[in-house]
């Protein structure tokens, strides 16, 4: 019992990449186009121009790096999820090794040299002195690739202390965060409709 556990821990830490991008699969057929990235960051309630700009700056970027093998640019901008290890950008946290899998010690070292005031999660300052001391030499594409997700998921997902939660930012690691956000902003949505139609 307990090594078959074992084993899908392991097999649920190999696939953790794969999970924190699949939310954004809305057709579930394992490629994802920038009206699919649209639709996800609409469902998780971003507003129409942060989707529609968070649509084409993913799509845009990371397509390329997910078909390898493709020397002519797809101009649909699709992301092949089975491949989206290979579009792990420079200056990051390193929670996710170079095949995605996630790496426990990586995630515990971001609240130990990060977290100053609460070490259950991040201020916008502890944050941003997250994010440059992840910064590598002279990698600009990784600096604003890094600097985009995350002031993103602080903007969407801060707690009303202005604190990013260490459970949130580990929603996001293992893909968990965007359905349970999609899921409260349906069941917000009910409870407006339902005073309105009062």
């Amino acid at each position: 019992m307990a090594v078959e556990s074992d084993i899908k821990a392991i097999e649920s830490d190999q696939n953790v990449l794969r999970k924190h991008v699949e939310f954004f699969d809305r057709n579930h057929d394992g490629v994802i186009y920038p009206w699919e990235t649209f639709q996800g960051f609409r469902a998780i309630g971003s507003g129409i121009l942060l989707s529609s700009v968070a649509a084409l700056f993913i799509n845009m970027g990371l397509s390329g790096k997910t078909r390898p093998g493709k020397k002519l640019p797809n101009l649909l901008f699709p992301i092949e999820v089975q491949n989206i290890h290979m579009a792990k950008h420079g200056s990051d946290s390193g929670v996710y090794d170079t095949h995605g899998r996630f790496v426990p010690a990586k995630f515990e070292e971001i609240f130990h040299k990060y977290a100053r005031t609460n070490s259950d999660g991040l201020t916008s300052d502890e944050l941003d002195a997250f994010i440059k001391g992840n910064r590598e030499p002279k990698d600009y594409g990784g600096w604003i690739g890094g600097l985009s997700e995350w002031k993103i998921l602080y903007y969407l997902a801060k707690d009303k202390n202005g604190l990013l939660k260490k459970d949130t930012i580990r929603g996001v690691y293992d893909g968990s965060l965007f359905e349970k956000m999609a899921e409260e902003k349906k069941i917000n949505s009910s409870k407006k409709k339902k005073h309105i139609d009062k």
